[in-house]
């Protein structure tokens, strides 16, 4: 039976408004991408990637450390894209 590839990491928050509905949407584009199951943890909340909703939940302000699960064939590819894209402010500029 193959085993599940399951990915963990963190990304910070550094956009200056936080992430809002905009940079939510991009993260949702982003991960809606991939076949991968995504969760998203922050404080005391985990919500699903791939919902809108769920991310703005969050609330996560600037400098927010987001914890990031991703289990699948492609959890890989779909992590670093994820950090990529947080990396790049989540296409944002204000």
């Amino acid at each position: 039976m193959l085993q599940k590839v399951k990915i963990k990491d963190t990304f910070v928050v550094m956009n200056e408004k936080g992430l809002h509905t905009r940079p939510a949407t991009e993260l949702v584009k982003c991960v809606s991408n991939f076949k991968a199951q995504v969760t998203l943890h922050y404080q005391n909340l985990s919500v699903n990637a791939k919902s809108l909703l769920g991310i703005l939940m969050l609330a996560a302000a600037r400098g927010a450390k987001i914890r990031i699960e991703a289990e699948g064939d492609d959890a890989e590819a779909c992590v670093s894209s994820l950090i990529d894209l947080a990396k790049n402010k989540f296409h944002m500029s204000y």
